[in-house]
């Protein structure tokens, strides 16, 4: 009998994609999510303006690891703007119109969206934000107490995110993809989660910080706690970053 595993990968082969709502002339759906009417937004600090350590890409492919052991030194909003920028910041949008990126996507579908657990940057009250990748800005999301520990536990215990200046949150809104891939496109979200990921790992050095990604965590109540529903919006990937 036939696993689950096997079968997605053998019913997404390219030789099964089906006509999709490209093809049939939909609309294709926002290049992001829209903000909620009277959200608060933080304003981050243009990628021009912000100064980084300068650092040869070898040596950086070179030393890049997974750090789990932070130090209790706060990251700047420079450093956090800088971090986002490379892992999805808009370069520019196009006439067709699609977001190219720091990061490539499959037809440039760019479906993710991104949620940060934010524990000690300078400037921000501890809770959960998100990335308005258009705009380059955040968008309080929850403030309440206690958000990391809750995090900890639904990533089985992994403490560490707790100690971490921010974690990333990468979630997909999934039709974003599929209104031209079809269900092929469960496939290409996770290989963009991988080119997000490595960036926020090589980008991390330049600050002076460590990165661990996680795939461990429960889908449902992580969903739950971000307010999506599991199914055209649902979580993919985490990262924590902090100071090393």
């Amino acid at each position: 009998m036939n696993s689950i595993g096997r079968v997605f990968m053998e019913k997404t082969k390219y030789q099964y994609l089906e006509e999709s709502d490209q093809d049939l002339g939909l609309p294709q759906p926002p290049l992001e999510l829209s903000c909620p009417e009277g959200a608060e937004v933080v304003s981050l600090p243009k990628i021009e303006q912000i100064k980084t350590q300068s650092l040869d890409l070898t040596e950086a492919i070179n030393r890049r690891e997974t750090c789990r052991k932070y130090r209790r030194e706060a990251l700047t909003i420079d450093e956090l703007a800088y971090l986002l920028w490379c892992t999805q910041g808009v370069k520019r949008v196009t006439s067709r119109p699609v977001t190219l990126r720091t990061v490539p996507s499959a037809g440039a579908r760019h479906a993710f969206e991104t949620f940060l657990l934010i524990n000690n940057v300078e400037g921000l009250q501890p809770g959960l934000y998100k990335y308005v990748a258009l705009e380059h800005k955040l968008r309080v999301v929850n403030l309440k107490a206690g958000l990391a520990e809750s995090i900890v536990q639904i990533t089985g215990n992994q403490k560490f995110i707790a100690d971490s200046a921010v974690t990333f949150i990468w979630t997909a809104s999934i039709y974003r993809m599929k209104w031209r891939y079809g269900e092929r496109s469960y496939r290409y979200i996770h290989l963009d989660a991988g080119h997000v990921g490595q960036n926020l790992y090589l980008a991390a050095q330049t600050v002076g910080s460590g990165v661990c990604a996680i795939a461990a965590f429960d889908d449902d109540a992580l969903n739950d706690l971000l307010g999506l529903d599991g199914d055209e919006q649902f979580a993919v990937y985490l990262a924590t970053v902090g100071k090393v």
